[in-house]
């Protein structure tokens, strides 16, 4: 399978995990610690009765040998399954093949998508699995998170919270909806969540996007990982798709 392929069917394997997460599918989110570091989450029925999670999570959102069939052909009726048009438009763009190994070559594959969508790249940052950017309005408002393949520059929109909760460049756009949370009681409910799986991470402060915000978690004052607190149910989403902190780039 190519790059693309793979990172396109990861993409969507990361979507049948999501199905209604704007109803408060992960509001019991299921990741849990074994020890200090996250463990591969198990099956768990959602408040709803539909079972939106898949046998295996975490790290094997990005290996799509441990997907197997099964998943919905479309996005009508069972919410958590998925159509195989669902990645064009504007959440991916391929890239030229040619392997990604700095930062300063991921912000220019992000420059490029932020590009088509009237954005510009902020904070750029490097894990073993991927690069992460963040997006911004030209005012400077946060719009988005992306990911940028380091195999091939395939760039898009990072699946989890950025798909399925943002309110303005997400899988539901809902356009200006109230926020609920303030940013302290985002960070407030992002340490809660740690704390109860055991973990000795701290959340640092959160990022504001659109219908969520993002928080780095620390470990002896270093970024560790990130996770994602939602704006309106609270609901916690883990990053499991990074691998290892790496390197940041600011502006």
């Amino acid at each position: 399978m190519s790059s693309r392929n793979r990172r396109t069917a990861a993409a969507l394997a990361a979507l049948a995990l999501a199905g209604t997460l704007a109803t408060g599918c992960v509001a019991g989110n299921s990741n849990t610690f074994s020890g200090t570091s996250l463990s591969r989450a198990t099956a768990r029925s959602s408040p709803s009765g539909s079972d939106c999670w898949g046998p295996t999570s975490g790290d094997d959102w990005d290996n799509w040998d441990s997907w197997g069939p099964g998943m919905g052909s479309g996005m009508m009726g069972n919410d958590c399954s998925w159509g195989p048009g669902m990645m064009g438009g504007h959440y991916w763009q391929r890239g030229d093949g040619t392997p990604v190994k700095t930062l300063d070559q991921a912000r220019r594959h992000a420059d490029a998508f932020a590009h088509r969508l009237g954005l510009r790249v902020g904070e750029v940052m490097q894990f073993s699995k991927n690069f992460y950017a963040e997006l911004e309005t030209p005012s400077g408002k946060l719009a988005t998170e992306i990911l940028v393949d380091p195999a091939d520059g395939d760039t898009g929109i990072e699946y989890g919270p950025a798909m399925m909760w943002n309110t303005d460049y997400g899988m539901h756009p809902r356009g200006q909806t109230g926020t609920r949370l303030s940013p302290d009681e985002a960070q407030r409910r992002a340490q809660r969540w740690l704390r109860d799986r055991g973990s000795d991470l701290t959340a640092d402060k959160p990022d504001a996007f659109p219908g969520y915000y993002t928080l780095h978690t620390m470990r002896s004052g270093k970024i560790n990982g990130m996770l994602s607190v939602n704006a309106s149910t609270g609901a916690v989403w883990y990053h499991t798709w990074h691998g290892t902190y790496v390197a940041t780039s600011e502006h």
